[in-house]
């Protein structure tokens, strides 16, 4: 399977290419119902992807983070009950045997993984020779301005909060001049510099240079040195797809047009040649295209020049028609792109993580318990209706459940009459499995106890994947994907649940809240009792994800009932070296279940 993250990001490259080659269409085809300003913002639509693939917005749930802060500072462990004193108990010595047996077969994953770090690094090597470039850039800048030296003329300053009164900015505007350029420019997002090449207030006359703060003016009002950023970041993570190069060309074309047409709506038009003049003046002066892409000016190629005297010689003004028109086609535009973006986004994120949002939580430090592994552990009182967790982060994390579906699927068989509570034995065909105890005739308790996979997989295919995945949308397991070989999804390929969910399905199952017959209820728990003592009954099943024959994923998941009380509980450990199995997974969860002096 590809890595959740790779998907993510080729599905955010993909939006990316579909969202400029639908603005270029409609950009085409609306031509002359957009004004200049629309041509411009209609770009805008393009940086949304850097909002919904890239920001982190589970980081803002800021209620919650209160919420496990205070867990924290509430939880007090016994002093009693130690991990050294406990780490030599042998707990699997009073258990059945037999049900903790966790066979499982090999999944061979080799390609694509090689395919996801070759991608990765791939991508990561272009990152940071754009981000060089960038930081290049920016040092051009900030040697341009360490160079530059305040303009003192009181009449040019006066000029320039003339302008800024026209314009509409009432922010401070730095004025100063330099020798490195040629042509004015303006930089700065937090404090604005408007730079003159040395020799401006000689060559301009002061009606020439308010032309020039006009321009300057006009650009820092719309911002558009703050998106020559944001054009940066998205050239710089999409730096492989020449569809972001041909258009990030255009928005900074547009942008001058765009700005153009804002100049010249504050201009009699008896001003627009001489506006023109001024631009023209720059034709032939040299445009630094690397500190360019921070900065916004007057100066430019002489294509883009050409492109723009002409659209200032057609200039007609915006007619209410034809702002009436642009504000519709972008709102429409803009709806279009929320649903495209919100699908693609469900896409690529749906399946990965299932987001916990009950307040009754309590999260616990389990750590000492899983050493060389990555893992948590959930545990549910319905007595109290508290859960009690170790790393929330893995707790919702959705991975393969391994064999720990098979008591659901055992369910699903009951319900479905493939198999019956009293009938419910499978004949072996001769099949030599590489585990002894599954050569053998088994009926639900022993495919149970060993995890006999031919046993289930034949009950899947008697049932059907369209039958299945209506039970698995019934029950909500986990991301219901079934869209693996029937023989293995649930083997470290499609479906995926969570240990909170898989507590969720346990509590569920043992109060019967599914709605499915009570007497397969009954036959399924029976079928998972592990454990009857004095103090309670321990039902489970453990589960192994094996990769190129190492086990990678452990689970154990169950329920002890104890009395008038009931606590649910799922572990799961992870291990790429290859010892993660569920036997590991069990042996670690009744350890801290007799530290909490549950079972």
């Amino acid at each position: 399977m590809m890595d959740a993250s790779l998907l993510r990001f080729l599905l955010s490259t993909l939006m990316v290419s579909l969202l400029v080659l639908m603005i270029l269409l409609i950009k085409k085809i609306f031509n002359k119902h957009l004004s200049q300003q629309t041509h411009y913002k209609i770009w805008y639509f393009l940086f949304t992807p850097l909002i919904t693939f890239f920001v982190p917005w589970d980081f803002f749930k800021f209620g919650e983070k209160i919420q496990y802060l205070k867990s924290l500072l509430s939880f007090k462990k016994d002093p009693t009950l130690d991990h050294d004193r406990l780490s030599g108990l042998d707990v699997s010595q009073s258990s059945n045997h037999d049900l903790l047996h966790d066979f499982s077969v090999s999944v061979n994953k080799s390609t694509p993984e090689f395919f996801n770090h070759l991608f990765i690094v791939f991508w990561g090597v272009g990152m940071v020779i754009f981000l060089g470039v960038a930081i290049y850039a920016n040092y051009q800048i900030r040697k341009i301005k360490k160079s530059a030296t305040t303009i003192k003329d009181h009449k040019v300053n006066e000029m320039l909060e003339v302008c800024k009164e026209v314009v509409g900015v009432k922010r401070k505007i730095i004025l100063q001049e330099t020798s490195l350029i040629t042509s004015p420019i303006t930089f700065g997002i937090l404090q604005p510099y408007v730079l003159l090449p040395k020799k401006t207030k000689e060559e301009f006359s002061l009606n020439q240079l308010k032309y020039v703060f006009l321009h300057e003016l006009s650009h820092q009002k719309r911002k558009d040195v703050f998106v020559n950023y944001v054009m940066w970041l998205l050239q710089v993570i999409y730096w492989f797809n020449p569809l972001v190069w041909f258009a990030l060309k255009r928005i900074r074309s547009d942008r001058e047009l765009a700005c153009d047409a804002s100049v010249l709506n504050l201009l009699d038009e008896s001003r627009y040649t001489e506006y023109g003049y001024t631009i023209i003046h720059f034709a032939d002066k040299k445009y630094d295209r690397a500190y360019g892409r921070f900065s916004t000016g007057m100066g430019g190629t002489k294509k883009q020049l050409k492109q723009r005297i002409q659209s200032i010689a057609n200039y007609s003004g915006d007619s209410p028609l034809l702002k009436w028109k642009g504000k519709v086609i972008y709102v429409i535009l803009g709806i279009v792109v929320l649903i495209f973006t919100s699908f693609t986004s469900a896409l690529a994120s749906s399946d990965d993580v299932y987001h916990f949002v009950e307040k009754n939580a309590l999260y616990e430090d389990f750590s000492s318990y899983f050493h060389g592994y990555n893992g948590s552990f959930v545990l549910y009182d319905a007595t109290k209706d508290q859960y009690q967790i170790y790393n929330r982060e893995m707790s919702e994390q959705r991975v393969s459940p391994n064999s720990t579906y098979k008591i659901y699927s055992g369910l699903f068989a009951l319900e479905s009459n493939v198999i019956s509570p009293k009938n419910n034995q499978q004949i072996w065909d001769g099949t030599v499995y590489p585990f002894e105890k599954w050569n053998t005739n088994q009926n639900l308790s022993t495919a149970l106890g060993s995890s006999v996979n031919w046993y289930f997989q034949r009950l899947d295919h008697e049932m059907g994947k369209k039958q299945l995945q209506s039970y698995f949308h019934k029950v909500k397991y986990g991301n219901e994907d079934l869209s693996g070989n029937l023989d293995n999804y649930w083997m470290e390929s499609s479906l995926k649940i969570s240990p909170i969910e898989q507590v969720q399905l346990l509590y569920a199952l043992d109060e019967n809240t599914l709605g499915f017959k009570e007497e397969n209820i009954r036959a399924v728990k029976k079928a998972i009792l592990i454990d009857e003592q004095k103090q309670g009954q321990l039902y489970g099943k453990t589960g192994t994800g094996t990769i190129n024959g190492k086990d990678v994923n452990g689970w154990f998941v169950g329920f002890v009932k104890k009395g008038s009380h009931t606590y649910y509980f799922s572990i799961n450990i992870q291990n790429k070296n290859g010892k993660a199995g569920g036997k590991k997974a069990a042996n670690i969860a009744r350890k801290i279940l007799h530290q909490k002096q549950i079972f």
